[in-house]
């Protein structure tokens, strides 16, 4: 009898599963609007009013059962995906799936377009919501069996109650912030006013309008200024990285570190306001409304975030004894060599974005430090095999083919590079081009190798990914690190996606990372070159 098993052990086939479903529910999401019920009544009408906090309320509570589980009872949770077992696929269960999810489909499209209301709607929207659990039901049961689902019941025991508690909690918090966010905002104009005051002598304050101006530029605090959401997202970061890290931390001294990082953000964003606001009246109008406006508040998270994880380890008032400060060992960390280069190019793309206007004049910055940090690290790459066969350009060839052919399905713009280089002179628009060249088939294809194919498709198939052969890896890993590069590409994540394939199926060949760069090196090469040579600039 043939074995139809998804390759991997009993985690994968729970995270296929978590894949499936949260693809189908972002399709759903994006293509279903329930403002369409808000004149409805009845069960319709609740749906329309319930149903996006509902099944956010429910989503919310399988991430937190699933943190909560592994947190508390890691080696219980562990055993049992070691008994248990990875069974065949129920091919016959799935088709089941894809069959109620048609019907759904089709039972949506009537039931969001329904004008009228009365005992037939509430039969009808009773139907599709029975008949959408059934979905999810079905695909579960397809990939894992009751039996596995009983044990893993029995392991997270009363798991699930917390779990639904802080969901529905964090979701009341949402409704808190909501109501916070003008006095948070009001706070907020207040500080911007005064600390600019000493620095614009023209400054200009409306507090009904939230519009602080001078005669060179004006910014409103809109709801989304207020710092709330920065707060917010420090306040899940902080508990979180104690809950992951509390073996390590003296409570209950260590939950002090939860206001001072949720203050610290709120101030962080007082002081991008004064930047943002400082740029736009010293005339770069543009870089303050458009690169700054859209990377400061991530760049100021990310490095909020970084401080509060780095400086807490460090402060032995808060740490347990024997505990050792971050990064003591980064040198030795397997991983750091393969994640540092990519990290590295994200991080100056952000600060080249939050630096530039509608160009990013900055672009050769990723050039720089990616080289900068893989030089550093070159001894760590010798173990790796550099060398390449005839099969890798050919790869690359094929991948800029599908990367032509799907592009030419969509409508991305060119980002405003034409106008941009247009504007500058001509040794510039010179050296620009060089850069972007060279980041595209040198550094870009290994970093994005490194990380992608050398220790994500390996690290997904074995822990200790170093030691393991590209030859050795599974079909899930090729695919889930296939989907996380067509992800790191944006509007191209299926062109992504298609290229992550070939290039790991190009490295498991002869086992060799060179494969795979050579490859990835040749389609940018001949993007670059349909770029200059073709005035292709969407590519880019």
């Amino acid at each position: 009898m043939r074995n139809n098993t998804v390759p991997g052990n009993a985690a994968h086939r729970f995270i296929l599963l978590g894949a499936l479903l949260t693809l189908e529910l972002v399709v759903v999401s994006v293509w279903l609007d329930t403002q369409s019920l808000d004149r409805q009544t009845g069960l319709l009408g609740l749906i329309g009013d319930w149903g996006p906090e509902g099944l956010l309320t429910f989503v919310a509570s399988v991430a937190i059962v699933l943190t909560l589980a592994y947190a508390t009872s890691k080696g219980r949770f562990e055993r049992c995906f070691e008994e248990l077992s990875t069974p065949p696929v129920r091919w016959g269960v799935l088709t089941m799936h894809v069959v109620a999810l048609g019907v759904w489909i089709r039972l949506s499209r009537s039931l969001f377009a329904a004008t009228s209301s009365g005992q037939s709607s509430n039969l009808a929207a009773a139907v599709w919501l029975a008949l959408g659990a059934a979905v999810v039901v079905l695909a579960a049961l397809a990939l894992v069996p009751p039996r596995s689902w009983l044990k893993l019941a029995g392991a997270t025991r009363t798991v699930w109650i917390y779990a639904a508690a802080i969901a529905l909690a964090s979701r009341l918090l949402k409704n808190s912030f909501d109501a916070l966010w003008k006095p948070s905002s009001d706070l907020t104009f207040a500080l911007v006013k005064s600390s600019l005051h000493p620095f614009v002598p023209d400054l200009l304050a409306d507090p009904v309008a939230f519009r602080i101006k001078s005669h060179a530029f004006s910014v409103v605090i809109a709801k989304e200024c207020s710092g709330l959401e920065g707060a917010g997202l420090m306040l899940v970061f902080g508990a979180l990285w104690l809950w992951l890290q509390r073996h390590e931390y003296r409570f209950p001294r260590a939950l002090l570190l939860i206001p001072i990082g949720v203050v610290v953000m709120w101030l962080t964003n007082i002081l991008r306001l004064d930047i943002l606001f400082l740029i736009g009246h010293g005339g770069l109008r543009n870089v303050a409304a458009g690169g700054f406006h859209s990377q400061a508040g991530w760049i100021a998270f990310n490095a909020v975030a970084i401080g509060f994880s780095v400086a807490s380890r460090r402060a032995r008032w808060l740490t347990k004894d024997g505990v050792e400060p971050p990064l003591a060992d980064s040198y030795e960390n397997p991983v750091t060599p393969y994640l540092l280069p990519l990290l590295a190019i994200l991080a100056a793309g952000m600060v080249s974005r939050a630096v530039s206007g509608g160009f990013e004049w900055l672009y050769p910055l990723r050039f720089v430090v990616a080289a900068a940090v893989l030089w550093h690290f070159r001894s760590r790459y010798w173990d790796l095999d550099w060398r390449a066969g005839w099969l890798a350009p050919v790869a690359g060839i094929v991948v800029f083919g599908v990367w032509l052919a799907l592009d030419r399905l969509a409508t991305i713009p060119d980002d405003g590079i034409v106008a941009g280089l247009a504007s500058l002179p001509a040794p510039a628009r010179l050296f620009w081009i060089l850069f972007r060249t060279l980041a595209a088939v040198v550094t870009v294809p290994i970093a994005e190798e490194l990380a992608f194919r050398g220790y994500l498709l390996r690290r997904l198939a074995s822990s200790d990914f170093v030691s393991l052969s590209f030859k050795r890896v599974n079909l899930f890993a090729v695919l889930v690190s296939s989907a996380v590069f067509g992800v790191l590409h944006g509007d191209r994540v299926v062109a992504g996606s298609i290229a992550g394939v070939i290039y790991a199926s190009t490295s498991m060949w002869r086992g060799r990372i060179g494969d795979a760069v050579v490859a990835h090196a040749t389609t940018n090469a001949l993007i670059a070159a349909a770029v200059l040579l073709g005035g292709m600039w969407q590519l880019w």
